[in-house]
């Protein structure tokens, strides 16, 4: 039985879209059977893998289609293990047509049945509002996954989608969760750090391990009608993904991959890269030189532990690390200083705090 996701967010920008496509993308690369259902009318997640077709979900939900399509026949296979279902405006006029219908809510989710059997995970990019489409979306899921920016409107937006999914789980008595998904994340600057800390102290285990940072490729990729690892799958915005795909699977396994519980993890276990790149950061305009050092590199100030300061005065770094715990300071313009934007410290036999990272 498939595990059902819904991309949502009512405010656009976000990352909803490019994280539909490339989230499906990279749990197919993981062989796992991944349908991809457009429920935008504005159709961009069709557009951006260069799909054209007379028929979308549209024909399967409108009882004023001449088609009269079931949702076998508007499936479209993009690559192995990667099925997608189109949109296209029409799709639009539905909000209307189902207006006075009986359990309208409920519309996706009754056409959704009969194909449930045949993927492991179908994923669904809703419009950005939360009208009568995105409403059927989030009945029909087990996962709403939104994409959140790090500013200030993303967060204060949240408020009226999560209400609205408590509430279908309430009226409709289903098993309904959510789960917010920092995007767009610029690590050069001291405000998203900032805005992550917010984030991660209101939403706590509601919020993915995974951010996807800041990446220009995705944005090429879609401009090409690709999805990431097939325009460059060694980019950061690739790799974000990636782990984004075993994130889920790790959490969030269908019932097949139950039965393999052992296996699942031996391949989590290889696809897990073993060395990370970890930016450091540090907003500091009027330094003159800013060092970042610590266990990694025995503490030493030279030349690979200097870091460069952008227009801006965001000093960053970026450093291959394997899994486990560091501690590290900065050294800046001669003065030790531990990192202000990290809540994780110990005492060190000086009489001053090291700051703290876990890699996982």
């Amino acid at each position: 039985m498939a595990f059902v996701i819904a991309i949502a967010n009512q405010k656009g920008g976000c990352g909803k879209t490019t994280t539909a496509v490339n989230l499906s993308a990279c749990l197919s690369k993981n062989q796992k059977k991944t349908l991809l259902i457009d429920f935008d009318p504005q159709a961009h997640a069709t557009l951006g893998l260069n799909l054209s077709t007379d028929i979308s979900i549209y024909d399967v939900l409108s009882g004023f289609s001449n088609k009269k399509l079931s949702i076998k026949d508007v499936c479209v296979n993009i690559e192995q293990y990667f099925d997608m279902i189109p949109s296209n405006i029409l799709l639009s006029t539905l909000e209307q047509e189902l207006a006075n219908e009986i359990s309208r809510e409920s519309r996706l989710w009754e056409a959704l049945n009969p194909i449930k059997e045949n993927y492991d995970y179908i994923i669904i990019d809703c419009p950005p509002n939360l009208g009568i489409l995105t409403i059927n979306a989030i009945r029909a899921t087990d996962l709403v996954i939104i994409p959140v920016e790090a500013s200030r409107f993303s967060l204060e937006g949240l408020g009226r989608l999560i209400g609205i999914i408590e509430l279908l789980r309430e009226r409709l008595n289903c098993d309904i969760s959510w789960k917010v998904l920092l995007t767009i994340f610029d690590s050069r600057l001291n405000h998203s750090f900032e805005m992550l800390n917010r984030i991660k102290e209101r939403f706590r285990d509601k919020v993915f391990d995974t951010i996807i940072h800041i990446n220009v490729k995705l944005k090429e990729a879609q401009n090409c009608g690709y999805h990431i690892l097939k325009y460059d799958r060694y980019c950061r915005g690739a790799k974000d993904y990636f782990s984004l795909s075993l994130e889920i699977m790790k959490h969030y396994p269908t019932s097949k991959m139950q039965e393999m519980d052992n296996q699942m993890a031996e391949i989590i276990k290889k696809e897990t890269p073993k060395i990370r790149q970890i930016n450091f950061s540090l907003f500091m305009p009027e330094a003159k030189d800013v060092y970042v050092v610590g266990e990694f590199n025995n503490w030493k100030i030279d030349e690979n532990s200097r870091m460069q300061a952008n227009k801006e005065g965001v000093w960053s770094k970026q450093i291959e690390l394997k899994a486990g715990t560091y501690r590290y300071r900065f050294v800046v313009d001669g003065k030790w200083i531990d990192d202000p934007n990290n809540l994780k410290k110990a005492a060190n036999p000086y009489g001053e705090m090291d700051s703290l990272i876990e890699i996982a």
